[in-house]
């Protein structure tokens, strides 16, 4: 039986990650005054929530990919790959959270690995199915 543990360590530091983005927009919202429900207000608020929601849109497309990665090719590759997603989300919250400009490198590479993941899935999946008959 495989266990995939590997890849559910990766699935919870990064759903920690986005944890620890939640939080850090709730401190800005106490610490710029901008009262729920806004959504914008003081240009450093306004970046945190930024960086927090555009995780969350990149989640989704991030963990099935991960997780599909890992059941249909290989589970150290998918704890690799996804590892390398959760770097790259550091440095987009670090740089994005200083000024809006310094988020390319970390955005790029959590990109990259998002794409390796997707479609290498997807490209294993299809030769599943070509030699299968499906």
């Amino acid at each position: 039986m495989q266990t995939h543990v590997l890849v559910a360590i990766v699935t919870l530091v990064a759903l920690l990650l986005y944890f620890a983005m939640g939080l850090r927009v709730g401190r800005a919202r106490t610490t710029y005054g901008v009262v729920a429900p806004a959504t914008s207000g003081h240009p450093d608020f306004d970046r945190r929530f930024r960086v927090q929601a555009n995780t969350l849109e990149w989640l989704p497309l991030f963990l099935v990919s991960l997780w599909l990665f890992a059941l249909y090719w290989d589970e150290r590759v998918a704890a690799f790959f996804g590892l390398l997603w959760i770097v790259g989300r550091i440095l987009y919250m670090t740089g994005y959270s200083k000024e809006a400009g310094a988020r390319g490198l970390g955005f790029g590479i959590q990109a990259a690995a998002t794409g390796l993941l997707l479609f290498g899935a997807l490209g294993r999946l299809i030769w599943i199915a070509a030699h299968t008959g499906f």
